[in-house]
């Protein structure tokens, strides 16, 4: 996840449109306002209005991509006449807002096509999303860490199914293992869980 105010929008067109690039088309970027003002101080950078920049950095990157030579007038970004070259092939490269506040859901729904919310619980998750009107095709992608399908099947069944029920589209998942092998195995025991997914 980069944080938005560690860096300008026209830097983040550049690499990550270069990125898209290189992929073909498969790049999907994760944004976040950043929460550590030690972090910004020790960068140089603005800290008490980092979510207002963030909004003005959204917009110019959306109206960055895909363009040889951008241009965006904001409140916070101002630019034109600059080459960009590589740049993505996409006018739409997909980006996902992390956060855990309302505002950080209403960030990704105005900038974003994806929320990527972090240290909830299902049931706050469901509740905030209540608040909105989500748009077609928005992702949430809901972490679900600590899992052990192997030794607990049915609980880590339950945790999946809640997430999704809550509201997530996507459910990151992490395993408690000790070895490579070991994870593999959780891997395999997981997918089991799941035949309806169709995995192989």
């Amino acid at each position: 996840m980069l944080v938005l105010g560690y860096h300008h929008p026209l830097a983040v067109a550049k690499r990550y449109g270069t990125l898209d690039r290189l992929s073909n088309g498969r790049l999907i970027l994760g944004l976040g306002v950043g929460t550590l003002r030690e972090e910004f101080e020790l960068l140089g950078a603005a800290f008490s209005d980092r979510g207002e920049r963030a909004d003005d950095a959204l917009a110019a990157l959306r109206a960055s991509w895909a363009k040889a030579v951008p241009e965006y007038h904001g409140r916070y970004y101002d630019y034109a006449g600059l080459a960009v070259d590589p740049h993505s092939r996409r006018p739409d490269v997909p980006v996902w807002i992390g956060g855990s506040t309302a505002r950080s859901l209403r960030r990704a729904v105005d900038f974003g096509d994806g929320w990527v919310p972090f240290g909830l619980t299902p049931a706050a998750l469901h509740e905030l999303l209540g608040r909105v009107r989500l748009p077609a095709a928005f992702d949430v992608v809901f972490e679900c860490p600590g899992l052990d399908p192997r030794r607990r099947p049915d609980e880590t069944r339950a945790a999946v199914e809640a997430r999704f029920a809550a509201g997530a589209t996507i459910v990151n998942v992490a395993f408690r293992h000790a070895s490579a092998q070991d994870c593999v195995d959780q891997l395999r025991s997981f997918t089991a869980l799941f035949p309806e997914a169709g995995w192989r």
